[in-house]
Order: C-alpha cells, then structure tokens, then sequence
C-alpha cells in the first residue's frame, strides 16, 4: 500500500487542523493504520491508531481528548482531527500502515511496514 499524507500547515495555538492520509490499493481495509510524529531533535513518537475496521481507537496521553482519528474504508482514508493545538503539537506528521499488526503493538512504529512521507505542523503561540 502506498501512503501519502496532507493537510498539515500553521495555525494559531488554540486552533485546529485536519490531517488526511489517502492509500493506494483495494485492500485498505485490511490494514491497521497509525499517526506517528517527529519534532526537530527529537525521536518519533506515536499519536494515534485505529483498528481495521475503525471500531478501537488509541491514543498517546499527550493528544487525548483534542485529537480525533477516523477511516473510511469505502474511501480509502484516515483522519486526524487535531483540535485546541498547542505549541507542543508542533512535528511532521506521518502515517503508517501495517497488515500483519496485532492491536496490542499499535503505538510501536517499528511494527508498522508503511509510512506516507509526513506533512508539517506548526502551532504558534
């Protein structure tokens, strides 16, 4: 599956912006999907994921309750609705997707085969 990751840019702290991921292929819904992000000088490290079917969600502590993450499988694509932005949120984002993942390894991007080539996000405060 190919991966290619939009909707990044700079907001205001506070604001919001949605993320898209779209897939190639027609087995999309057959994959476990993720959102990761790298800040400079920093390791990669995992925002949210969502089960094949989009009934489990997850999220890392720091994006809980502001962050938002959806797929349509009729579409192939993934969503991450990112509300009340902080600073801190600021990173390339990335996609990933993996076939094989078992859910208990979602945050964990060495499990993931894919990855989309990131889209930056800024916040100013």
């Amino acid at each position: 599956v190919q991966l290619q990751a939009f909707g990044g840019g700079l907001v205001q702290a506070g604001g919001f912006l949605r993320l898209s991921c779209a897939a190639s292929g027609r087995t999309f819904r057959t994959y476990v999907l993720g959102w990761f992000r790298q800040a400079p000088g920093k390791e990669r490290e995992f925002v949210s994921a969502i089960s094949r079917s989009g009934g489990s969600t997850y999220y890392a502590d720091s994006v809980k309750g502001r962050f938002t993450i959806s797929r349509d499988n009729a579409k192939n694509i993934m969503y991450l609705q990112m509300n009340s932005l902080k600073p801190d949120d600021t990173a390339v984002y990335y996609c990933a997707a993996d076939r094989s993942l078992i859910l208990s390894s979602y945050s964990s991007g060495s499990e993931y085969d894919y990855w989309g080539q990131g889209t930056q996000v800024t916040v100013s405060s």
